[in-house]
């Protein structure tokens, strides 16, 4: 049973560690709206892969083929989702010198969970390493293991994301906060480029 909480641990960090646009997201909720904001919108990330985790678990190869079809339409989605949260962070920094109320722990939360249930990249890798791991099929305690561990390893690390964000708010001179917000423009503008470009490619 611990094998498989370390194994599901090791699965959520390979998973959310990588730099992607849910981490770019985070980072800027925190700079923006502060850590408490930050860290609802990284527990709405770790709840995808809570979910998602669990699906795989229980579905595995049956879920593999149901999401076949949907996956090319769920990826067109969210890089148009992107391209959204994209054209809205450049307001943002036109109107950075405007007082604005820092957004709310649940609409954060809500944010950052649709954003990242779009993404077909998580649930198939899921399940591909419950296809791939058949020594937990036919254990319901070790299957329970492996997503209680790959949900926490993935709060932890949207954690540490909300903090880094929530760190520099206000430290920072407001260039350097209109330039941040750029530069996370450009980053989710090329992700959601990259995304459109392999769904309809």
């Amino acid at each position: 049973m611990l094998d498989a909480f370390l194994v599901g641990a090791a699965a959520g960090y390979a998973i959310a560690v990588p730099v992607g646009p849910t981490a770019v997201l985070i980072l800027q909720i925190g700079m923006r709206d502060g850590l408490r904001a930050a860290a609802a919108a990284g527990a709405g990330a770790a709840t995808v892969d809570l979910v998602y985790a669990t699906l795989a678990m229980v579905a595995g190869p049956t879920l593999v083929a149901a999401i076949a079809p949907v996956v090319t339409p769920a990826r067109v989605l969210a890089g148009l989702v992107l391209v959204v949260l994209a054209i809205r962070n450049l307001m943002h920094a036109r109107a950075a010198s405007a007082e604005r109320a820092p957004a709310g722990a649940g609409r954060s939360y809500a944010t950052v969970l649709v954003f990242t249930l779009l993404n077909p990249i998580t649930i198939t890798y899921f399940a591909t390493l419950a296809i791939g791991l058949p020594e937990l099929a036919g254990d319901v305690a070790a299957r329970l293991a492996f997503v209680v561990g790959a949900a926490l390893a993935s709060l932890s690390w949207q954690s540490v994301l909300a903090g880094i964000g929530a760190s520099l708010r206000g430290r920072m001179p407001e260039r350097f906060g209109i330039a941040t917000t750029l530069f996370g423009t450009v980053i989710m503008l090329g992700f959601a480029l990259r995304i459109l470009t392999q769904a309809l490619g």
